[in-house]
């Protein structure tokens, strides 16, 4: 959106503001990795331009996180969670993620392997069947790893991932599981010997006293719009209705109902400290995680990685992925609520950003993870979203980022309100882990 499009749709709109951090909106040039284009990167997407040139992202306002829908000023924290955080929630389930149902009374579940070793004997190994409607549907295959030594309920991490657990992790004892394909319209079974995107190595996290918990995301609902009716979503359709409504679940509420629904599961484990659960997600999965983590209170802390445009990154910045990119019709608008397609184009007009969803979380901890070259899902926007959500976590006795200084390239910012940049682009690189576990350990207490 150009600033000369951008100030006459401000014209136009009222909106309370908070002020964007000056110093960091001072920066355009103080990263040249981040602030130029990485090479090859599309200039057009879907037929939509992207901007990559920090001059061009113009001035944008953000709605003031503390101002109540009508007028009031939030100024404590009893009014922020009976007035303010229950309009946010509402804001993001109706034009963004979309409307989901509660727990079900179908769910089930279901031990198939009660204990084994795994990692070389650092863990015992649980494997469970997570059904959602008296067996009908999708299956979630849980895969549940707890430290061999633990004598007392563990906290844990529970990871939602792109493949099955037997190509997230190397067990060989762990079930192959299916995946979706989207060439022949379904579920078949995984074929072992690859990695998923995001492969994870749980070793060091045992080692250090948690529990490691992990299931794919296809198991709640395909990352395909064709493979609506072999998802949860189709099993809670209201009579006489097809499709979901505009303001119904799409895939990424519908994953983040399956992180809740796994947190059912841990309520029932005891090896499991299910006050104590954290959840970690990479790119649209880091989306799905920056949403449960937001709209389900029961979940300890989050850790989301690279989730940019429709997670943590500010959609009225011009930078990267837009909105419009998300829902152009070819590209992911079933990961959404039919609403938020309204504001393809014109992003000033929602009545919600990202810096919300960031102040979702409070008091809890959250860790933005972002790759210093991924310009596509700007990590200055995330950033940047994370300076502006930092009265509430003040509001509510937390730390916030401490700095509207956009940090270097492996520079970690800890906090309740945590942010880290790796030097390199989209996902997880090794070292992020070490970073993870330093967070982890800061506010899970594990008892190693």
């Amino acid at each position: 959106m150009t600033p000369t499009r951008r100030s006459l749709l401000m014209s136009s709109i009222a909106l309370a503001a908070v002020p964007i951090a000056a110093r960091a909106q001072q920066q355009a040039s103080s990263s040249s990795s981040s602030s130029a284009a990485k090479p090859g990167s599309p200039d057009i997407v879907a037929s939509i331009p992207v901007n990559y040139d920090e001059t061009k992202v113009g001035t944008y306002t953000l709605p003031d996180l503390l101002t109540a829908a009508d007028g009031r000023k939030i100024t404590t924290a009893r009014a922020w969670f009976a007035r303010r955080r229950p309009e946010l929630v509402g804001l993001f389930e109706t034009q963004q993620y979309g409307k989901a149902p509660g727990k079900p009374d179908g769910l089930a579940f279901e031990i198939h392997e009660k204990e084994a070793p795994a990692f070389d004997g650092k863990a015992k190994r649980k494997q469970v069947r997570i059904t959602f409607a008296k067996g009908r549907g999708p299956v979630l295959n849980l895969a549940v790893y707890i430290p061999a030594a633990a004598t007392k309920p563990v906290p844990t991490l529970l990871a939602i991932n792109f493949g099955s657990n037997a190509a997230t992790v190397d067990d060989p004892g762990v079930t192959p599981g299916t995946v979706w394909s989207a060439k022949d319209h379904k579920r078949i079974p995984y074929a072992p010997g690859g990695r998923a995107f995001g492969h994870i190595d749980p070793v060091p996290l045992l080692e250090a006293g948690f529990g490691f918990a992990a299931f794919c995301y296809g198991d709640v609902d395909p990352d395909d719009p064709s493979g609506f009716n072999d998802g949860v979503r189709a099993l809670y359709l209201k009579p006489g209705r097809t499709a979901v409504a505009p303001d119904e679940w799409g895939t990424i509420s519908a994953w983040a109902w399956g992180i809740s629904r796994v947190i059912d599961y841990f309520e029932t484990e005891s090896s499991i400290d299910a006050k104590r659960v954290a959840i970690h997600g990479v790119s649209r999965l880091g989306k799905t995680v920056m949403w449960a983590g937001a709209h389900d209170t029961r979940i300890a802390a989050t850790i989301a990685s690279c989730s940019g445009e429709g997670g943590a990154a500010l959609s009225r910045r011009d930078f990267g992925e837009t909105i419009a990119h998300l829902t152009a019709p070819k590209r992911y608008p079933y990961q959404f609520a039919g609403n938020y397609g309204k504001y393809t184009g014109f992003p000033d007009t929602a009545p919600m950003d990202a810096h919300m969803l960031v102040a979702l979380h409070a008091p809890r901890p959250l860790l933005l993870q972002t790759g210093s070259t991924d310009n596509w899902s700007d990590p200055k926007g995330e950033f940047l979203a994370a300076v502006a959500a930092g009265p509430v976590y003040r509001l509510l006795g937390k730390k916030d980022l401490g700095t509207d200084i956009w940090p270097a390239a492996k520079t970690p910012i800890y906090g309740d309100l945590s942010y880290y940049m790796h030097d390199g682009g989209h996902g997880t690189v090794p070292s992020d882990w070490d970073i993870y576990l330093s967070f982890l350990k800061m506010h899970l207490n594990p008892e190693a």
